[in-house]
């Protein structure tokens, strides 16, 4: 269902914005085995869309790109356990929904793609039943859904630290151009984690006042993604890919959250767009997006 279809068909609609992680830094390990992250965190205007109309019965339906891969995921999908966890907080003003998601973004890509369903649920259906709820009940919600929703929930550059429920606004991050490229090709988060050699790493540092792009790309340039090393060693395509990008003129190339998507920073949406149509034209069968992230002025 084309992105204009779903607004004329649903009388709500929600984006989902792609979750790029600029950063991350893996700080340590809880005693429950959940490790802690410090994340640079901005959103892509490309991602998901959800539709929202009610209905005699609950209903959830699929389009889009990827749609076809979560067919028959039944209720361990992300929309619906959101929806399921909120009508179970607001009770009876929850009435039956038909949910529609336009799946775009690659399934388990390091870059939010459920996560920022979930959340697009949340927001959408508060909106559809009419509601408002206490800031601290929507985050718990969120929470539930996993270490990543709080954030996607926002959908605004942010550092995120702990598993990902402590969150910071950032306003002056800029946006930036870029590229999403992901190779479709699997990665194990489990495996990821189990193979990196150190648990304890340095925090994430950031100068107090970063001086417009220029600063603030050189700052991510210092930054690192310590999930990167062992997810290349489980996908040798994401090197490949991070070169492929490099080649074609990114400021910066870096994998986003556990992979196997990377991003390049360009120095406009032109460049961005030209060099996403020539490697899309290189590997026409790889997953690749010209984008630009929103600024922390929103």
């Amino acid at each position: 269902m084309p992105e204009e279809g779903l607004a004329e068909a649903f009388g709500v609609t929600e984006a989902a914005r792609a979750k790029i992680n600029l950063a991350l830094h893996v700080t340590g390990q809880r005693a429950d085995g959940y490790h802690l992250l410090d994340m640079l965190v901005t959103f892509a205007d490309c991602g998901d869309r959800l539709g929202f109309l009610p209905a005699q019965a609950d209903a959830f339906t699929l389009s889009g790109r990827f749609g076809e891969t979560l067919a028959g995921d039944g209720g361990t999908n992300l929309v619906l356990r959101a929806r399921d966890l909120l009508r179970e907080a607001v009770g009876v003003l929850a009435f039956p929904v038909h949910i529609h998601l336009e799946k775009n973004l690659p399934v388990a890509s390091g870059i939010g793609g459920g996560s920022a369903d979930a959340a697009a649920t949340l927001r959408g259906l508060m909106r559809l039943w009419g509601m408002s709820l206490p800031v601290e009940t929507v985050a718990g919600l969120a929470l539930k859904l996993g270490a990543d929703v709080p954030m996607c929930f926002e959908s605004r550059p942010l550092i995120a630290r702990g598993i990902g429920e402590k969150i910071e606004a950032v306003p002056d991050l800029p946006a930036f151009a870029m590229v999403l490229a992901n190779p479709l090709k699997g990665v194990s988060t489990p495996e990821v984690f189990r193979r990196l050699a150190t648990k304890n790493n340095p925090a994430l540092n950031l100068a107090a006042d970063l001086a417009g792009t220029a600063g603030w790309l050189a700052a991510i340039g210092a930054a690192r993604n310590d999930l990167e090393p062992p997810a290349r060693e489980l996908v040798p395509e994401i090197s490949a890919i991070s070169a492929m990008l490099h080649a074609e003129g990114a400021l910066l190339t870096r994998m986003s959250g556990s992979g196997a998507t990377c991003f390049g920073i360009f120095s406009n949406i032109a460049a961005a767009q030209q060099a996403a149509a020539a490697l899309h034209d290189a590997r026409p069968d790889w997953y690749f997006q010209a984008t630009e992230t929103v600024s922390g002025g929103m």
